[in-house]
């Protein structure tokens, strides 16, 4: 489903680029929901709660609409999947209330070097020498930005290194999923799963939101949703080569929230361990690009010549 049709660069490009301002803006909803900001504090898994129920509501009016058929789900691999999934995303959700939105997002780019990694064990794939060098360039970045020894170290940025390892976990399991189902079925079982498990987990911390608060949270549902319908919109319309790099904008918009609506300023520190790790990461996706274009003429056959 994400590869058809006539490609179309600059509609590929919008879409990605749509798609990580509304990613970053759901970092900073979730920011806003863990601050005083709209009232009193709510607790991190009552806003991922929020994240998969409204989500949940707004893939439900679409169904109504486009009546997807539900096809041989693989459940323990949706289970598995969600599961990562909803504890990435409340990690996340947690450390961005302790450390600037920029240096959460910047970590969070970690997931596919995670991924990568596990990649090793649970798929059987190999790694040479320049995805190895990807690793040790991206973690380098993050130990700039976790800032050991430091007076500016602050442990919720270990909170943001494990999300972006269950995070990374998600990356392998999507990865068999997609070979197996669509997009649209993988969103509605991901949701429903991960509605049960987010709803039931902030049973235990759950406190009356303020009206205020009942908006950011349905906000933080449809506005993840719309990102993740804008990203393969933005996939089917161009090569991943093109359009996968667009997906770093989202430090980019991430910052500019923090900043627009926090006040907070990035240091040198930041801006140094966030350039570091995307050059980790953009030299890992360029290997990965690298192989699939070798693994697609591999695949073609012979022309022959009459």
């Amino acid at each position: 489903m994400i590869s058809t049709g006539a490609l179309n660069p600059l509609r590929s490009a919008l879409m990605m680029l749509g798609a990580c301002s509304l990613i970053a803006a759901t970092t900073i909803i979730a920011k806003s929901l863990g601050t005083d900001l709209l009232g009193e504090p709510l607790h991190p898994l009552q806003v991922s709660a929020g994240r998969f129920l409204f989500a949940l509501m707004g893939l439900f009016c679409a169904s109504l609409i486009l009546r997807p058929k539900i096809q041989t789900p693989a459940f323990k691999l949706h289970i598995g999947r969600t599961f990562f999934g909803w504890a990435g995303v409340s990690l996340m959700f947690t450390a961005v209330v302790r450390i600037p939105v920029s240096d959460a997002t910047a970590i969070s780019f970690l997931n596919p070097i995670f991924g990568m990694l596990l990649a090793i064990p649970l798929l059987g794939e190999r790694v040479g020498l320049f995805r190895w060098s990807a690793v040790a360039i991206a973690f380098v970045g993050a130990v700039i930005l976790l800032r050991p020894g430091s007076s500016t170290f602050d442990p919720a940025a270990f909170i943001a290194l494990l999300a972006a390892f269950c995070m990374g976990i998600e990356v392998i399991l999507i990865k068999k999923l997609t070979g197996r189902e669509s997009p649209l079925q993988i969103l509605i079982i991901n949701n429903c799963i991960g509605a049960i498990i987010a709803c039931s987990a902030a049973s235990f911390f759950w406190s009356a939101p303020t009206m205020a608060q009942w908006g950011a949270l349905a906000a933080i549902g449809l506005v993840m949703l719309s990102a993740q319908s804008l990203f393969i919109q933005s996939m089917r319309s161009g090569d991943a080569s093109f359009a996968l790099p667009f997906s770093y904008s989202t430090l980019i918009f991430a910052t500019f929230y923090d900043f627009w609506i926090f006040d907070a300023i990035p240091g040198w520190v930041s801006i140094l361990g966030a350039a570091v790790i995307l050059s980790g990461a953009l030299l890992l996706g360029w290997r990965e690009i690298v192989l699939s274009r070798r693994q697609s003429n591999a695949a073609k056959p012979p022309e022959t010549i009459d």
